[in-house]
This record gives structure tokens, sequence and C-alpha cells, in this order.
């Protein structure tokens, strides 16, 4: 797997005052202040070059502990910037802010999906009811989820304790488990809060109906077989007569694999072949994205390997066997809706493309080799 900059062992230290690291580092190694302060120091310490496992080394902190006080000291910051409205269920601010301040990076962390506007209704919610990590990861859920939805489902309203009932009572009608699904109405009438959540509800106690959840359609998966699909691409420099001057100034083509992704030494850009096939030649808007299987949104079988994602950015009317790529927090990200999301699609993935299986690169460069 490709290393992320932060951990790649080859990074080299920036220009920092080493005093000032030292003091983090001991912070850290001493535990001392609070874990937003630890947070802040790790965030701080990486920024100035030292990698996950360096920090790790110094003072003791796991790698994904310290991406879990970094991710969640952000968050924390981000409420007390906030400007939080008048609240019904809590009177004031400070409450809220202070609830986190000795302990909760573990459950600010799972707010990181959120905007902050959902942050700020996510962490009232969570103190008023004194909500545990587990329950906080299905209010997250559940929160992102509803403001997707083009409509307001039937009986339930947009407060939180009513979006929470609204994810139970979805659930609940999914579930052949009557022990599980019991569970998942008790929950959703503790924490609904209007009186037709709740009666929406104790419908399911006396109907015991299942409804069967959509299956997430299949990824649409290819993968390069032959050696003459994969694509060799070369600089056009024109038409003669040329300049001997033109000539000599096309820029080196650096081949990138295992896509063969091209790049040209001193431009920014890159560009990859892929065949011809009918998907992608229909395609009025085709763009290529670098991922890794294992991030997909629905996992393929076998080792975990870089694919290429080919999108369409024409298609952005939403369908049910589609996967499509959408803004989140100014990152795209790639996913499935079972229903049409309210929020905009930035275009539809036509294929994932794996590359192709080489066990002998040199054999297809010598031609002459034949088998005996």
């Amino acid at each position: 797997m490709t290393e992320t900059p932060q951990n790649s062992p080859k990074q080299q230290k920036k220009s920092t005052n080493p005093a000032d690291a030292e003091n983090l580092i001991g912070l850290l190694r001493r535990k001392e202040g609070s874990w937003v302060e630890w947070g802040n120091a790790c965030a701080t310490l990486q920024k100035a070059g030292y990698t996950s496992q360096q920090i790790f080394e110094e003072t003791g902190f796991e790698p994904i502990q310290q991406n879990q006080v970094i991710v969640g000291s952000q968050v924390y910051t981000s409420l007390v910037n906030a400007n939080f409205q008048k609240n019904i269920l809590l009177p004031n601010k400070s409450e809220i802010v202070s609830r986190f301040e000795i302990s909760g990076s573990d459950i600010l962390y799972e707010l990181r999906i959120l905007t902050q506007e959902q942050r700020i209704i996510a962490a009232e919610f969570i103190v008023a009811h004194n909500l545990d990590v587990d329950d906080v990861k299905d209010v997250a859920k559940a929160l992102k989820d509803f403001a997707r939805m083009k409509t307001i489902p039937e009986g339930f309203s947009d407060s939180p304790g009513d979006i929470v009932a609204y994810q139970c009572w979805k659930q609940a009608r999914q579930q052949n488990d009557l022990q599980h699904r019991s569970r998942l109405i008790a929950k959703g009438l503790k924490l609904a809060n209007s009186q037709t959540a709740r009666k929406q509800l104790e419908q399911l106690l006396t109907d015991f109906t299942v409804v069967s959840q959509r299956p997430a359609p299949r990824l649409p998966v290819y993968r390069l077989e032959l050696e003459e699909e994969l694509p060799r691409i070369l600089p056009v420099m024109g038409k003669l007569p040329l300049n001997t001057e033109d000539f000599k100034a096309v820029s080196l083509v650096e081949e990138v694999e295992p896509f063969r992704i091209v790049k040209f030494s001193g431009g920014a850009g890159a560009w990859v072949g892929v065949p011809g096939w009918q998907v992608v030649m229909q395609a009025e808007d085709p763009v290529a994205i670098v991922e890794n299987s294992d991030r997909l949104p629905t996992l393929i079988p076998g080792a975990t390997e870089e694919v290429l994602l080919i999108i369409d950015r024409s298609q952005r009317q939403w369908h049910e066997d589609g996967y499509f790529i959408v803004d989140q927090d100014g990152k795209i990200v790639m996913q499935w809706f079972n229903e049409e999301p309210n929020l905009p699609l930035l275009g539809r993935v036509l294929l994932v493309l794996r590359p192709k299986k080489i066990l002998d690169e040199e054999l297809i460069k010598n031609l002459w080799q034949i088998e005996e």
C-alpha cells in the first residue's frame, strides 16, 4: 500500500525549533495536560516532520491513538468556536464544551463525518442524553444519512431525537431477529422527540412485517488481461516540417505503474490511457482517479492493490444501481445511495479498473522468447 506522506520513512524533518519539539514530546511522554493538548501536540509534531511511528517511539502514543486525539481535538476546537443557538435541551454552550474537556476524544472522533452545524446538533444531543461512543456512532450516521434525504419521512421530524428514532425504526423493520428488533424499537422510543415518531415505532410492536434491505449493487470491476490492452502514450510533436529546437523541447515521458500513468517532466498534469471499451467511449466527460481497493465502499475480493476509478462527470442523475462521486467537507468521496440523496452528484463511476497481473515483465518486452 502506498504510504501517506506523514508516515513515509523517507520523510525529512522540516525546520522547527528543537526546544519546542522536545517540550511537546515531553508533554506527551508524561501525559501532562488534557487530551486536547495531546492532540494539538501530535498535530504540531507531524507538521514539523515527525512521523507517527517516530512520535510513538518517543512518547508511547500509538499511531491510531494519535489519529484519534488529533481529529478529536479538531472537532473540539470547532465546537469551541461555533455559535450555538439557544436550545431547549441544554441551557448554554459552556455545559456542552466542558463535557469534553477532560475526556471525549473517542466520542468527538465519531463526529468527524458531520458538518459544523450537524456537529453542534450532535454534541447537544449527546450531552443531554449522556450517550456512550457506540450510541454516538449511530447518531453521527443517522444525522449524515438524514441530511441526504429529499423529504422528511412521514411521522418524524428533523429534531435529532426523531432522526435517531427514524434510523432505529428503519433498521427494526429490516430485522428478522425479534430480540434485536425489540432493542432497536426500545432505543428509538427512548430517544424520539415527537409523539408521532413514538407512534411509528409502537406500530412495529404489533406489525412484524420484515422489509428487506436493498443490497448495494456490485461494483463494475474490470481487470486488464491482455498485454495489448496496456496502453503506451507517446507525445505528439506536430506535423513536419518542425524546427529542431521544438523537437528537442518535448518533455521526457515518465510512466508510473501499474497503469502507466503518464507524467511530463516540468508539467503539472498527468494522463493515463485506458482501452476503448464501449462504456468508456460513450462517456461525455470521463476522468480517472487512483484509489486503493480496500478503501472502496464495497470490498472487492483479492489482495489490496491500486485501482483506477473511471468517472463520467456528465452523469449526475441518481440511479439506484450506480456509485457516485459527491463532495464531503471539501473532499470527493465515492458512495452508493439506496434512495435519491439531497445533495449534488458530481459524477457516476463507470468502472473500477484493476491492473494487469504481469508475472514476468521482461517476457513481454522480448517477444522473441517462445515456449518450447
